[in-house]
């Protein structure tokens, strides 16, 4: 990408900021950067990493998987945010795993935050569940069909800690603005925002990768979660289908968009887990996909000095 054409791109975002948070009336006291734990989320800062496999299955198995994405942050090196799901209470049929539940989930994301030092997160579907694991979680993580629950987001906000939120496949990026408010509101000013697709149809999920410039024009860091965009809802007869050939692409054209952090799911073997495997990334294959993005955010912030 020629210098001159990436200033012009820095210039495009920043008048699209202005431009949004004029056309929008946006008010936020959200921070920016964001301290997560030990990190520092945002402008000017290194990438964030949230990953882990979809659903927790046993303890033995999220310690072999943290420790392994622990051994690969170090190499880059990387921010990383360990993530688990102790409940997927959305799931296609009533009759699919769903997870260990709140207890067991919390118990072994605790024991993963102490034998690795990560800050871990995990996803929260209704109120009361937010006090509990904020005790455990640096992030509590809102899924995106729940994106514009009011009671929620409140409560969620009113642990004090950081609240990522992904950004409903119904939504347009600029109606997050709704969400931010009503986290701000309610006192918490360490958000993140997550693009993982919208609705094409039936059945399928496309990006458009200006959600990412027009969401961070809101004032919060945005994730871009490459996994879940290759979703392909109820594709597989009572459970979400997906392509995880299309993960690296399109992890590739957020991080040149200039996302500010990336979230994956990754597993030893995908097509054994009890819960979106299609769409996670093999453990042993992860680590080269990351240096390969890591490359790539170097030569864009190499462009801006």
């Amino acid at each position: 990408m020629p210098v001159d054409f990436f200033d012009a791109f820095l210039e495009s975002k920043r008048l699209l900021s202005l431009h949004m948070r004029s056309g929008m009336r946006v008010t936020t006291s959200a921070d920016n950067p964001v301290q997560i734990g030990p990190y520092r989320v945002g402008r000017g800062q290194p990438l964030l990493l949230i990953a882990g496999p979809c659903v927790l299955e046993t303890e033995s198995l999220a310690l072999r998987i943290a420790e392994t994405l622990r051994a690969l942050a170090l190499k880059l090196p990387a921010q990383l945010v360990f993530k688990a799901s102790f409940d997927k209470a959305n799931r296609t049929s009533g009759s699919a795993f769903r997870g260990l539940g709140v207890e067991e989930g919390l118990r072994i994301l605790e024991k993963v935050r102490q034998a690795t030092g990560l800050p871990v997160t995990t996803d929260i579907h209704e109120s009361h569940q937010a006090a509990p694991v904020a005790e455990v979680c640096e992030i509590l993580q809102i899924p995106a069909f729940l994106a514009r629950q009011t009671d929620l987001l409140v409560a969620a906000a009113k642990t004090g800690r950081a609240v990522n939120v992904k950004k409903g496949q119904f939504m347009a990026p600029g109606d997050m603005r709704h969400v931010v408010g009503k986290l701000t509101e309610s006192g918490c000013g360490r958000i993140l925002l997550c693009e993982r697709g919208t609705f094409f149809g039936y059945g399928r999920l496309v990006n458009d990768f200006r959600a990412i410039p027009q969401m961070q024009a809101l004032g919060p860091p945005v994730i871009f979660d490459a996994t879940h965009s290759v979703q392909e809802p109820g594709a597989l007869d009572g459970r979400t289908g997906g392509n995880r050939a299309m993960v690296e692409p399109l992890a590739r054209a957020a991080v040149a968009v200039g996302a500010d952090g990336l979230f994956f799911e990754t597993h030893p073997d995908p097509d054994s887990s009890p819960s979106d495997g299609p769409n996670m990334i093999p453990l042993d294959q992860f680590g080269a996909m990351l240096e390969r993005l890591w490359r790539i955010r170097q030569t864009i912030e190499g462009l801006r000095d």
